[in-house]
């Protein structure tokens, strides 16, 4: 009887603790949830009267009614579809290698390592990295291109990390059944393991360049402007981007510049909030042609 009273004691201090546990973290979630709102509500309020035409189609300004964010756009733009044209097929053609190709050694292991330490290195190191290669080494100067080499090494090893687990999701009865039919290795990684792994290698990009998209610290070091008055017409221009043209709104002395910054967020959330529903709506797509 006394070995079950105390087997009942330790299963209530079990379940207080279970409870407080679940109660602090629930606390920290509400606690998030409502300082984003509060954030979100702030910036809506300051920046959606600052949304016009005119915002969309100006160039910065020193006077913040004639301020636009046009440059800005077009150079996150031009970063974004280079960098996503330079990291995709590198990143994804290194995860057919490593999980189809690569035997399983140590040499192997230790790439794979080394790829998901690189995934945690703080974004400002590849700037330094960027400008040291590409900028003084490789006479690239401070353009477009070094920054979109920049930004594909960022997001290169999160692209690679979740192609391969895109591509480990295949189940080995798909790519037994393809051998069985007599088709050779790269038949089969193109037409079964490609097509099946393709939602989950499309969202991890997608979210990948999303990432890029916001990233400041690694362009400034790189050389992008705080203040354009023309728009990069090739790769070898200089450029600004959004975030590095609401960073120098944010530290602007007048007050409504804070509004003009609060604008700029808006564009950079709502671009945001596009490529991660598009990553969504991909996903789901080819999920259903799948099981189709």
């Amino acid at each position: 009887m006394l070995m079950d009273n105390k087997e009942l004691q330790r299963i209530k201090s079990r379940k207080l603790k279970n409870s407080v546990f679940h109660g602090l973290i629930f606390f920290c979630t509400i606690f998030g949830v409502i300082v984003l709102a509060l954030l979100l509500y702030d910036i809506l309020k300051k920046g959606l009267p600052w949304l016009t035409i005119d915002f969309l189609t100006n160039f910065p300004s020193r006077f913040p009614k004639k301020s636009g964010i046009f440059p800005g756009l077009l150079g996150s733009l031009w970063i974004i579809l280079l960098t996503a044209a330079l990291a995709f097929p590198v990143g994804v053609g290194t995860a057919i290698y490593l999980e189809e190709y690569a035997k399983e050694n140590r040499f192997t292991e230790f790439i794979k390592l080394n790829i998901a330490n690189l995934a945690g290195v703080p974004s400002i190191i590849y700037g330094m990295l960027g400008l040291a290669v590409f900028v003084r080494a490789l006479s690239m100067g401070r353009s477009v291109l070094a920054a979109s080499f920049t930004m594909a090494l960022l997001i290169l090893p999160i692209i690679i990390i979740s192609s391969q687990e895109a591509i480990r999701s295949v189940p080995s009865a798909l790519k037994q059944a393809s051998f069985a039919l007599g088709t050779t290795k790269w038949q089969t990684v193109t037409g079964v393991i490609l097509p099946y792994a393709l939602p989950g290698i499309l969202t991890g990009t997608i979210l990948a360049i999303s990432r890029a998209l916001g990233e400041a610290a690694p362009l400034i070091v790189v050389g992008a402007l705080t203040y354009v008055s023309f728009i990069p017409k090739t790769p070898l221009d200089q450029f600004t981007t959004l975030p590095i043209q609401i960073f120098n709104w944010s530290s602007m002395p007048k007050r409504e510049f804070q509004n003009v910054a609060a604008a700029g967020i808006i564009i950079l959330l709502g671009i945001l909030l596009l490529a991660n529903s598009t990553a969504i709506i991909l996903r789901d797509k080819y999920q259903i042609k799948i099981k189709d």
